[in-house]
């Protein structure tokens, strides 16, 4: 079934989105600017009640999430990369679908939408940080394009594997001046049934009204109200960064009753630890919450001090059915070891 988004559904989802970034994606706000400008109402479709031979894209704003805060790329950077995607495939897709639906991205397609049918679907069902753990290039979906603004043009890589496609978004991004588009193509609705997150939006807004409703609720009863578990609350003690890389960051809570958490976090939280044990683990998502406000936090949004809240939100079965794909999200892919299940330190 069709699910009807109106105007008034954005800010709810823009909730979800966040939520399902998993500390990392980006804020969602100048998006929710850009999507209340969208001729709303939109309806979301689900992959399979399409032609599975319809020809289909994936959306993405990509780069630094601080910059983006200062200089968020435009949509008409994104309508360059799908004017390159369709120009290279000799294919105009009259469908598409968010890259990412944790954080910013997950509104990236009601944004350019523009009278293409909006399919319930992304490519990663939270926020991850490489174009290598797109769901298509993970499963080797054939005849994939990728497309990244360069600045003035657009760079584009045909049938590449995941590493290709990783290295020249990377190097595209870092012309571009830090931030840009991105588009996959060259895959039908058909192949999101079987190598993407099905559902993903409906899961968003499911959740962004959820949260919305009982933002006001004790910390627990919210945990609860949208699905969750709540792992850890208290004010951040200590902040550690890691020596070999500085992106990895370990915030160190002490909670009620005395219990020592460690939150380790890399561009999205990656896991928590309590008095040693591991609690949870990407590619579970751990949402950070401000206690006070109820912010939904970014792992930059985290000092000294802030008192805040995890909750544990379910990882996107695509990634758990399989361990070639569950490989490509643990801590571990992320260069952080010892984190894996059963793991204690």
């Amino acid at each position: 079934m069709s699910l009807r988004v109106e105007r008034r559904d954005v800010d709810a989802l823009a909730h979800g989105c966040a939520l399902l970034g998993s500390g990392g994606g980006g804020a969602t706000t100048q998006l929710e600017l850009l999507a209340l400008g969208a001729p709303w109402p939109i309806e979301v479709v689900p992959a399979d009640a399409v032609d599975p031979a319809t020809p289909c894209l994936a959306v993405a704003l990509a780069g630094s999430t601080m910059v983006m805060t200062e200089r968020l790329p435009g949509p008409e950077l994104l309508t360059a990369a799908v004017a390159a995607v369709q120009r290279w495939t000799g294919t105009t897709a009259p469908a598409l679908c968010t890259l990412e639906i944790g954080g910013l991205n997950g509104l990236t397609g009601f944004v350019v939408a523009q009278g293409r049918t909006l399919l319930d679907a992304d490519c990663m069902g939270r926020a991850l940080p490489g174009i290598d753990q797109v769901s298509l290039l993970v499963d080797g979906v054939p005849g994939l394009v990728v497309a990244t603004t360069t600045g003035d043009g657009v760079g584009l890589v045909d049938r590449p594997r995941p590493m290709d496609a990783e290295a020249m978004v990377r190097a595209a991004l870092r012309l571009s001046g830090g931030t840009g588009a991105v588009v996959v193509g060259g895959f039908t609705a058909g192949d999101l049934v079987e190598h993407a997150v099905t559902g993903s939006t409906t899961r968003a807004l499911t959740l962004g009204r959820a949260f919305v409703a009982a933002r006001e609720a004790s910390i627990g009863n919210l945990a609860a109200a949208i699905g969750g578990r709540l792992l850890a609350q208290g004010r951040i003690q200590a902040v550690l960064t890691d020596p070999v890389d500085p992106q990895v960051q370990s915030f160190h809570l002490l909670g009620p009753g005395g219990a020592v958490h460690r939150l380790i976090t890399r561009t999205e939280t990656l896991a928590l630890m309590t008095d040693g044990v591991l609690i949870s683990a990407a590619p579970t998502i751990l949402a950070v919450l401000d206690v006070r406000t109820r912010a939904v936090l970014q792992i930059t949004d985290l000092s000294p001090a802030h008192h805040i809240a995890v909750i544990e939100l379910a990882a996107p079965t695509w990634w758990t059915d399989r361990p070639e794909r569950l490989r490509r999200v643990t801590p571990a892919a992320y260069g952080v070891t010892d984190l894996e299940p059963g793991a204690s330190g």
